[in-house]
């Protein structure tokens, strides 16, 4: 019979506060078939108690046959599992986003007209996407406006455009899910995408800077490239094909 693996963990259990780490570190024990023998400390006296008698910074601390293996990161690599870089780029977030706005596009013309695939299907993704995109920018203006000042050529030269072009892509993009005031959703995405789209590919492209996107806000880690091109590249495509659907 094989021996029963064991481990020992200290982690933060107070009433104004549970420690994360700590349900993800006894989650991950288990999930490895250890039996955890789960300490709570539960006061910041106690804590700082811990932390001074065993030399460590943080809690949670995990424990295996005698041998501290430390907090949760470090129990991810004990188990040779990957540990995330907080300052690694990923394009995880955009491509939640265009998911998650290609779903509900379909569902709306499900629901809205009983179909699923059709021109409109394509035009409520991209005006979806704008106002999810614009959602991302508005939740910290203030951070957006900053990373775009990195490369946005409009906005470096009329600073004030950064903070309006989060506006901009909402008013369009909620204008364009309503199919109504053609008049202004349009040239409001022609512009904006046309200044983007020429300010990413020379920051891109031209001067090979390599750069965090924007567009899904200022503490992104979405590299500037293709998926930043291709959302400028959607606003013009929206912009010219609008209008012109109309005489259709």
């Amino acid at each position: 019979m094989s021996q029963q693996k064991s481990a020992v963990l200290y982690r933060m259990v107070m009433d104004d506060h549970i420690c994360p780490y700590g349900l993800k570190s006894k989650a991950l024990l288990e999930r490895e078939g250890y039996t955890v023998e789960d300490h709570h400390l539960t006061t910041r006296e106690e804590t700082d108690a811990f932390r001074e008698k065993h030399g460590v910074k943080t809690t949670p601390q995990t424990f295996i046959d005698g041998k501290r293996i430390g907090g949760h990161d470090d129990l991810m690599k004990f188990f040779s599992k990957e540990v995330k870089d907080e300052n690694e780029t990923s394009y995880a977030p955009i491509i939640a986003i265009f998911s998650m706005t290609a779903a509900m596009a379909l569902a709306v013309m499900w629901w809205g007209r009983g179909e699923v695939l059709s021109i409109r299907t394509f035009e409520m993704f991209i005006a979806l996407s704008m106002c999810a995109l614009a959602i991302q920018k508005l939740r910290d203006l203030e951070g957006f406006a900053t990373q775009f000042l990195g490369y946005d050529l409009l906005a470096q030269k009329y600073v004030r455009y950064a903070k309006l072009y989060p506006f901009g892509e909402a008013v369009a993009g909620v204008l364009m899910v309503a199919g109504a005031l053609t008049w202004l959703s349009a040239p409001i995405a022609l512009f904006i995408g046309t200044v983007g789209a020429i300010s990413v590919y020379k920051a891109v492209y031209i001067d090979k800077r390599e750069l965090r996107c924007a567009c899904v806000g200022g503490d992104s880690n979405v590299p500037l490239g293709f998926i930043s091109l291709t959302e400028n590249l959607m606003m013009i495509a929206m912009g010219i094909w609008m209008p012109v659907s109309m005489w259709f």
